[in-house]
């Protein structure tokens, strides 16, 4: 005993005593994320109805200078105003992401076989929980919200195939539609013999009752010609321009009008706004977790409503695997041998939203105040003006653009958004609406700015004084060897 007491002391001792201490902390934040997912785990196995996840009520909240430190490994210099693009991860989930990934690598049988169904369980039942659904069965863990829609689409596709569905049945949607999921209603839908109903999103916007009439008018004109609407694709948020559309009324219209099927695109949902399943009352709801959610890429969830999954619905998984046949769930936790470890860091970013007053509700209330702010303070610098009221935005706000730009493409859009991601170091997107025929309108281009957590008032200062410079330097979209160089 004496020998190995002399051991521990020469090779241990001196070795805690120099530890750094934000190594002291990874082993605090290690211990606190195992007896945190210990916790949930019990809970996830053992109980059928959870109780709701309550903000962690705490007298010490994390400070602003800790938050820079999660986000510390940001690119230095750069004025990230892009979240809603690829989102954010914080040091204390890459930590946990890592160290996930070497006990994946340290013995992957145990991992795969022993480990990882039960830990994605542990992921859905905290879904299950944050978007208020009726059963963790009907939450599936994906990777993005295309293979969400593929799940969703594949099956129409089927119904043609087999007779369920006739050739002509439509999908409605908005022509603001999010280009992979177009094209996933293209590759099912379309090319199994559906016709597509596409409702104008006219930008910029007022209210949300211009949506909603337009909505109705074009579901009531195809009913009146004896079109039968099978399914109905609506986003949460709006990728470009960016909305925050009347998911519940819609849901309620297509309801009432006799549409057999809703599927909500929330690629912006979880951490962005308020989501509760029960009440938004959509058959299908997928919306990512690496967004706004502080997981890394990618991990997203599909939300299918049990009246759905339990039905005769063919809901699979577009890669066919060993869970094939066991039900969605079972499927998307297993899609062969691939790193699964994003899917497993959802406690973690739990834990890092705990650490704000109000937790995510909190986050997201700070997050649409401050975009705000900076989104009227960008127009006033530039004289133009946001494309929707506040309360139709939620972390993200589109601004109008100085006319003189000359914005008159998608193509001039995109090449704004490049020069000044590589010239100025400023990440935002950048929107070309053009006018309706006959119609003279200033501004055809829009940014898109977002808020998170991370962000600093100087990021916005340094979008205005670079728009404002480029202004004063007589810079056009039209001027390409300018923009290229």
């Amino acid at each position: 005993m004496a020998e190995k007491i002399i051991t521990f002391c020469r090779y241990y001792v001196l070795l805690i005593v120099l530890l750094p201490y934000r190594t002291l902390q990874f082993f605090y934040h290690k211990l606190s994320f195992q007896v945190s997912r210990a916790s949930n785990l019990d809970a996830a196995e053992g109980i059928e109805n959870h109780a709701p996840i309550e903000p962690k009520l705490s007298s010490s909240f994390i400070t602003d200078s800790e938050i820079q430190s999660e986000f510390a490994h940001h690119a230095p210099g750069v004025a990230m105003m892009n979240n809603g693009s690829f989102g954010c991860c914080p040091a204390s989930v890459i930590s946990a992401l890592q160290q996930w990934q070497l006990k994946m690598l340290r013995q992957p049988c145990n991992f795969f076989l022993n480990d990882l169904q039960n830990r994605i369980l542990e992921s859905r039942t905290i879904v299950k929980d944050l978007i208020n659904a009726e059963d963790v069965d009907e939450v599936s863990i994906v990777d993005n919200i295309s293979t969400a829609a593929a799940i969703v689409l594949q099956q129409t596709a089927w119904a043609f195939a087999e007779g369920k569905f006739n050739k002509g049945d439509a999908v409605i949607m908005f022509s603001c539609t999010y280009g992979a999921v177009k094209n996933s209603i293209k590759a099912y839908f379309s090319r199994a013999g559906g016709y597509v109903i596409e409702v104008p999103f006219n930008f910029p916007l007022n209210s949300n009752e211009e949506i909603i009439s337009e909505f109705r008018k074009a579901l009531e004109r195809e009913k009146g010609n004896g079109r039968r609407v099978r399914l109905a694709v609506i986003d949460h948020v709006t990728c470009m321009p960016s909305v925050v559309m009347p998911v519940k009324q819609l849901v309620k219209i297509v309801r009432e009008e006799g549409v057999e099927q809703v599927f909500i695109d929330a690629a912006h949902g979880v951490g962005c706004v308020d989501v509760d399943m029960r009440e938004i009352g959509a058959d299908f709801y997928a919306s990512t977790l690496y967004k706004w959610f502080f997981c890394p890429p990618a991990a997203a969830f599909l939300y299918c409503r049990k009246s759905a999954t339990y039905s005769d619905l063919q809901l699979h998984h577009p890669v066919v695997s060993h869970r094939y046949g066991k039900g969605l769930a079972e499927e998307s936790f297993w899609v062969g041998t691939r790193d699964y470890t994003p899917y497993l860091v959802l406690p973690s970013a739990m834990e890092f939203v705990k650490r704000f007053e109000g937790g995510v509700e909190g986050i997201r209330k700070m997050n649409h105040d401050a975009v705000v702010e900076m989104g009227k303070m960008l127009a006033e610098a530039w004289g133009t003006n946001l494309g929707c009221p506040p309360d139709m935005c939620a972390s993200m706000i589109m601004v109008g653009l100085p006319s003189c730009l000359g914005i008159s493409s998608d193509d001039d859009a995109m090449k704004l958004w490049a020069h000044l991601r590589k010239k100025f170091g400023v990440e935002v997107r950048i929107h070309y609406q053009a006018p309706k025929d006959g119609e003279v309108v200033l501004t055809t281009g829009y940014i898109r700015i977002c808020h998170q957590i991370y962000n600093k008032v100087d990021d916005y200062y340094k979008l205005r004084d670079t728009i404002n410079q480029l202004v004063h330097d007589g810079f056009t979209c039209a001027l390409e060897v300018y923009i290229l160089s």
